[in-house]
């Protein structure tokens, strides 16, 4: 207090009685009083009363008169106490504070290092461009100097046809004037002696240098710098929140010819799947021999990318994988593609010729769309069609032999009655019989077959060839014979650009490409691995194996496309006592397979691991 508040206070009733103390006499003794001093109540007529008491009710300090006038049935208790109940509360409430500090602290430190961190990537990003910017510029640097080098050698070239012209021509010039200035100076003088002797020698030497042959007058080609495109920068600034070191990759092991997946999944920096619209994600898979597959990338939009691929061949593949332009933790995956296998699943069988029933079947065939199989009865010129498990359900009456029968890719069928006019007749699925089609091209056709584009491939008997017909016949597109080879063809199918013809007499397969050139053959006469003896039916499944009908070995042979040889199903094929002629495989990866003179179809599924 100053000195007139000091006055004032000894003069008042209510502070009169204070101890007051200079404050350069204040010991620490009178500070601890002061705090510990008791609260006076400020209420009317209780100036005389300490706050001893809480109530609980109006959360407030009050005395004992208060207690008994205005809180006589309130909850009231102890200010000592009520003090200490609260005071562990406050002390909860302090400890939660600091704790929340500390986890404030805690997250300015890793704030400050992701700050950094930042900044350290903003830098090396730019450092990265700018070392990219400068790369770019000296290849330019480069590609200016080897196009200067260019333009000098054509200037050099060039200049040097000019100057050649120019020198002949000056050569010519100059005989000219010293033929002109003989001759001149002849006629001057006038002697007629001189003309007399020199004028057969001027006379010859004039008609040799008019009839010289002048040299062409050469004209520089036009030259022009031709730029296709105009430089365009082809970098970007790519600012995610996918962390490319938590990403992940799931590579399961495949198998050969089936669509299999990659599926790569972005995250965050916590690790939590996270989806960016810039995020460039990329993905080859690559074969043993360093070929890249064929690829296709599906995006989710959720942060999961589907990449389908189908492996062709039986090998390791590997996958490399690359987030925003890093490589994944593990890239590159190995990926080990399995084979195929067939197991035999079942066989149905009637021998008779009644309806359901067969003793000499001349083909067969399997239709994509609904499974059903048909098989082509010679001895009784009906086809017949039972369901994919076997079960007889209906035939079709021809008015001839069915030499093959083949489904088109809408399930219609299509027959082959070789000795009638019009051999080839269109059938639906039902049995309704649709058109006949003009086959003009044809003398004695064998076989026949449907690729996916919907062309005929055809065998012919009668010439020796395979024929390849538009869908309604009417135009030969392709026709193929093997050199030097003067046996007829049996079976033929189309697959990825090329025809693989069956040869019996020759022991092989036979290879041509998209146009109908022989490219190679398959297999050889025997009976070892990988050799044939009168091969007959062939197909190529769904998990792009040729799969060739060897008659004679009562066996079925397994080739890649390329003609490596994979393995037979001799052990599987029901009875060696059967000897296969027709193959057909549909969508499912089902093999159907039947020979000519039995009464039993068998049919082969996927063998089990």
């Amino acid at each position: 207090m100053c000195e007139s508040c000091f006055q004032s206070h000894q003069r008042l009733k209510a502070t009169r009685d204070h101890r007051n103390v200079l404050i350069d006499k204040l010991q620490a003794q009178d500070v601890q009083e002061l705090i510990e001093r008791p609260v006076i109540c400020s209420q009317q007529y209780h100036e005389d009363q300490a706050l001893d008491f809480y109530c609980e009710d109006c959360k407030v300090l009050i005395c004992l008169k208060c207690s008994i006038v205005s809180h006589n049935r309130h909850l009231v208790t102890d200010t000592r106490k009520a003090a200490q109940e609260q005071k562990m509360q406050m002390t909860e409430a302090v400890a939660k504070l600091k704790a929340e500090i500390l986890l404030c602290e805690n997250e300015i430190k890793k704030q400050t290092e992701l700050k950094d961190e930042n900044v350290t990537d903003i830098m090396n990003a730019e450092k990265k461009m700018t070392d990219s910017v400068e790369e770019w510029i000296r290849d330019l640097r480069e590609h200016e100097k080897k196009m200067k080098q260019k333009f000098r050698e054509i200037y050099e070239a060039e200049q040097k046809q000019h100057e050649t012209r120019l020198e002949n021509l000056e050569l010519i010039t100059t005989q000219l004037k010293s033929c002109v200035e003989r001759g001149q100076g002849v006629l001057e003088r006038n002697i007629s002696a001189e003309i007399l002797q020199t004028n057969h020698t001027i006379l010859q030497r004039c008609d040799e240098l008019i009839n010289a042959r002048k040299p062409d007058r050469y004209k520089s080609p036009y030259l022009n710098y031709l730029v296709k495109k105009k430089f365009d920068t082809f970098d970007q600034i790519l600012v995610t929140k996918t962390d490319s070191l938590m990403c992940l990759a799931e590579c399961d092991d495949s198998e050969i010819g089936r669509e299999s997946n990659v599926v790569v999944v972005t995250k965050d920096s916590r690790g939590l799947q996270c989806y960016q619209l810039d995020d460039q994600i990329k993905v080859n898979i690559l074969t043993s021999e360093g070929d890249y597959l064929k690829t296709d990338m599906k995006d989710s939009k959720d942060g999961k990318y589907t990449v389908t691929y189908t492996p062709q061949s039986v090998s390791q593949l590997s996958v490399e994988i690359e987030v925003n332009g890093q490589a994944l933790t593990g890239s590159p995956f190995v990926v080990q593609i399995r084979e195929h296998h067939y197991r035999f699943a079942f066989e149905f069988q009637s021998r008779g010729s009644k309806v359901g029933e067969f003793m000499f079947i001349s083909d067969i065939a399997t239709s994509d769309r609904t499974g059903t199989i048909a098989v082509a009865r010679v001895d009784t010129n009906r086809i017949q069609l039972f369901s994919s498990d076997g079960k007889f359900q209906m035939q079709v009456k021809l008015d001839g032999q069915p030499s093959s029968v083949a489904f088109t890719d809408r399930g219609d069928l299509l027959t082959l009655v070789s000795e009638k006019k019009y051999k080839l007749r269109l059938f639906s699925e039902e049995g309704q019989f649709i058109k006949y089609i003009i086959d003009k091209h044809l003398k004695k056709p064998q076989h026949l077959s449907i690729a996916s584009d919907g062309v005929l491939i055809i065998t012919d008997h009668g010439s020796n060839d395979v024929k390849v017909l538009s869908p309604d016949g009417n135009d030969q597109l392709v026709s193929m014979t093997a050199p030097n080879c003067y046996e007829h063809p049996e079976c033929a199918a189309y697959h990825q650009n090329k025809f693989y013809v069956s040869y019996p007499r020759y022991h092989c397969i036979k290879v041509f490409g998209k146009t109908g050139v022989y490219i190679h053959d398959i297999g050889c006469g025997g009976s070892s691995n990988g050799q044939l003896s009168y091969p007959h039916g062939l197909v190529i499944d769904k998990y792009n194996r040729l799969i060739v009908c060897d008659g004679s070995e009562r066996r079925l042979k397994l080739f890649t496309l390329s003609g490596k040889f994979l393995g037979t199903l001799q052990g599987e094929y029901p009875n060696n006592h059967h000897s296969p002629w027709f193959a057909a495989s549909n969508k499912n990866g089902n093999l159907v397979v039947a020979g000519p003179f039995e009464s039993f179809v068998f049919v082969f599924d996927k063998k089990r691991d």
